[in-house]
């Protein structure tokens, strides 16, 4: 739920339940139409509210609605309200994320946990063969052509030939294939395209094995990788821009 609708809801449900002292009273039965939509918008604004911020103390969620209703005796400045509450649920829908995701890859973990040793194995064994190179990330490469030139930065943006696939030699990618070269910003592709582009020069080419955490990890993508998969590219650098 959106932190607007959040508030919306709150200023309705309260506008509603409110009278001129500041209280309201209770009744047990619903006589009019009136009576039941109101009491229905109320309790729909503090269900909403229940699920998005349970921890809420009720108390001075009220002495706040008062306090506003008659400007006095804030504890938090007007100005301030929508940073706080803005603060507040970017956080917690953070964490709701975060959570989210650990719960997906324990899942993708116990599902694919073969694929992964696979790549590994994979790539323990292909770092010991003549002209492989392996960075302290865990890259892995191999100098197929040398160009000229500045490397790009993280920040720059590039023109690119390149051809992906597993460690199987399954295709699930190819510039070369398609005929048209990518154009892209080095910090907008997987981690270990980014590293292994500020290796090249412009003309250069090389051949990556990329360890599944500096590829997609255990997210699953397209038709072919699956979670955990090593991937393998051979990319051609034709532009710095």
């Amino acid at each position: 739920m959106k932190l607007t609708n959040i508030l919306a809801a709150t200023v309705v449900g309260l506008s509603i339940v409110s009278c001129s002292n500041g209280q309201f009273k209770q009744k047990s039965s619903l006589t009019s139409e009136v009576d039941s939509v109101s009491y229905a918008l109320g309790l729909d604004m503090a269900t909403k509210i229940k699920v998005n911020f349970d921890e809420m103390d009720q108390d001075l969620f009220v002495q706040g609605f008062k306090n506003g209703m008659d400007s006095t005796n804030l504890l938090v400045e007007t100005k301030d309200i929508n940073n706080i509450l803005r603060a507040f649920f970017q956080k917690k829908q953070q964490e709701k994320m975060k959570k989210m995701q650990e719960e997906q890859a324990k899942k993708a973990e116990e599902e694919f946990a073969d694929n992964k040793k696979v790549g590994e194995d994979f790539l323990a064994e292909n770092k010991t063969k003549e002209g492989v190179k392996t960075t302290d990330s865990g890259l892995q490469y191999i100098v197929l052509k040398e160009g000229e030139g500045e490397s790009p930065k993280e920040t720059s943006r590039v023109k690119v030939n390149y051809h992906g696939t597993l460690i199987d030699g399954t295709v699930f990618d190819s510039s070369v294939e398609r005929g048209e070269p990518a154009e892209f910003g080095v910090n907008q592709v997987i981690k270990g395209w980014t590293e292994g582009l500020q290796l090249m020069k412009p003309g250069s080419k090389y051949k990556f094995f990329i360890p599944q955490e500096l590829a997609y990890g255990y997210q699953k993508r397209g038709q072919h990788i699956k979670p955990f998969s090593a991937l393998v590219f051979e990319v051609e650098l034709l532009k710095v821009q």
